[in-house]
């Protein structure tokens, strides 16, 4: 879609920056859908589309294991590797696509003009419902509180994110995922998050049964993690001034 460049994509222009991974895991499919949403809804007409766009900038790597999933792989890479758990030191060779994007990270990272706000690794979970986040843990309580904002944000948006199941961490083995790595690596003003999604269903508050998970499901959930940004910054005082009235039942 043709669009006018906004004041944050001048030249030299400072620079907020979400940035967005999703299907390091071939065979978590509802992670594409999660994040074809977010992509759909960032490129629309809507009107808090078009706000985001003027005040942050989205990098989104949809695959991150394309050969493992053109071979129908469940976990895996095409050389066997389970490239979430390579983030502290992926080869060129062994884990490129992985390589490409910490590259690209720390080259933002390091750029004063950039400040690399969020990060979201988009994944899809075998025995849990409804979608929900995993964090993670700080010494820093303040910091730590912080963290918590942005999902208490979409559990408002969302009715199949439950923040219940929501939990922070740092578990040894989760130590080479991208979003315990970045924690460690990024400044206090970084978040970063894995946002996982069931297999198969949700429930809704108050319900007695589950709600099975569409494809349209997915992507509604992947819209209002986009609009979760809006809440996110109007809260911080970086987006102000009128805005089409926002519904809450979405």
């Amino acid at each position: 879609l043709p669009f006018s460049a906004a004041a944050n994509l001048r030249p030299g222009a400072e620079q907020k920056v979400v940035f967005i991974t999703a299907r390091v895991h071939p065979g978590e499919t509802p992670s594409s859908f999660v994040c074809q949403g977010i992509i759909d809804f960032l490129v629309s007409h809507h009107p808090i589309a078009k706000v985001l766009r003027d005040h942050l900038v989205f990098k989104i790597a949809p695959m991150l294991n394309p050969d493992g999933v053109y071979l129908g792989n469940y976990r895996c890479s095409l050389m066997g590797f389970d490239l979430n758990r390579h983030w502290a030191n992926p080869s060129p060779w062994a884990h490129p696509t992985l390589h490409g994007v910490k590259e690209l990270i720390i080259d933002m990272y390091n750029n004063p003009k950039i400040n690399l706000e969020f990060y979201i690794d988009i994944h899809a979970h075998s025995t849990m419902m409804n979608g929900f986040m995993y964090g993670n843990i700080f010494e820093d309580e303040e910091r730590f509180q912080r963290q918590a904002v942005f999902p208490k944000l979409l559990c408002q948006n969302a009715e199949d994110f439950s923040y219940s199941s929501t939990s922070f961490n740092r578990d040894a083995v989760k130590a080479g995922t991208g979003r315990r790595f970045l924690g460690g690596l990024l400044n206090d003003t970084s978040y970063c998050y894995t946002l996982e999604v069931s297999f198969y269903s949700y429930i809704l508050g108050g319900a007695a049964s589950a709600v099975p998970y569409t494809e349209e499901a997915y992507m509604k959930l992947g819209r209002n993690v986009a609009r979760t940004f809006l809440d996110y910054y109007r809260l911080n005082s970086l987006v102000e001034g009128p805005l089409a009235p926002t519904p809450k039942a979405r």
